[in-house]
């Protein structure tokens, strides 16, 4: 899909390309998180090919051969919509361009969300007043009050712009929650940031419904997307009433959440699909 003035050119370049392992990062005092191994931030290779024009410029969803894994037709992968990143504002760069050192996304924050995939029934709710959603009904996805007021305080002192949801429950009861958040710099981002909420081997702050997050050591690395740090963790079992999977993108100016919980256990193949489209989105 394009904005109807020029003809988005798909990504094709499949990502077959293996990175780097994760780098160790020394752990901080803390409670007793802090007591589990360190976690290894994912350093962004490029991998995937960014081909657009000044207008519009589109991706394509991955070919099934295009990530180790998830090769087969019958991989449980969803049916996500064609994907075009919106339009850049006349004359603006993209945010990975030479010469934008704030790594600024000029393009419609609301426009970045990954949109759902066929068959899914929405959360409206996610989507917020004119699709900004309250910081506190971000800050509801974290299971402790005093993390949920850390976060807050946070989130003031770094200059929280705005932040971009979606979510949707597909049929077999998986439900997806995507936050976009962005700030003034990328440089917030990664030193601020993320640095603080995926410092260990498992997230710095809980969710609901997740009593454990360990990294996730099965996503393929050769996912990988050029210049988006990824982290992403699965709740190993034995679970609660549900399983929660969470990614961490950063993304120049912006800073992704995403999350899927079900019943009995998240699927990997859909949460990995979901986690580099929507990477390839805010590429």
């Amino acid at each position: 899909m394009t904005d109807g003035t020029t003809e988005a050119e798909p990504l094709s370049e499949p990502l077959t390309e293996p990175t780097q392992p994760p780098a160790a990062l020394a752990p901080a005092p803390r409670d007793r998180r802090v007591l589990r191994a360190v976690a290894r931030w994912t350093a962004a290779v490029a991998v995937f090919a960014a081909v657009g024009t000044a207008t519009a410029y589109g991706i394509t969803g991955m070919a099934r051969t295009d990530v180790p894994g998830l090769a087969t037709e019958s991989d449980g992968r969803w049916d996500y919509p064609e994907l075009t990143r919106p339009p850049l504002p006349s004359g603006s760069p993209g945010p990975f361009a030479d010469g934008n050192t704030a790594g600024a996304h000029y393009a419609d924050l609301r426009a970045l969300v990954l949109p759902a995939p066929a068959g899914a029934r929405e959360d409206k709710a996610l989507r917020g007043a004119d699709g900004w959603l309250a910081t506190k009904d971000y800050l509801a996805e974290y299971e402790v009050e005093e993390d949920r007021e850390a976060l807050r305080q946070k989130l003031v002192d770094t200059g929280l712009r705005h932040i971009a949801a979606r979510g949707w429950t597909t049929p077999d009861g998986t439900r997806t929650r995507i936050y976009l958040l962005q700030f003034d710099t990328a440089q917030t981002v990664d030193t601020k940031i993320a640095s603080d909420a995926v410092a260990f081997a498992w997230p710095t702050y809980s969710l609901r419904g997740s009593h454990d997050a360990v990294y996730d050591e099965k996503f393929p690395e050769a996912a990988s997307v050029a210049g988006i740090a990824r982290t992403a963790y699965a709740e190993p079992k034995p679970y609660g009433a549900e399983q929660v999977r969470q990614a961490y993108l950063s993304a120049g100016d912006v800073y992704a959440v995403i999350v899927q919980s079900r019943k009995g256990g998240v699927p990997a193949v859909p949460f990995q699909q979901t986690v580099v489209l929507q990477s390839q989105l805010l590429r």
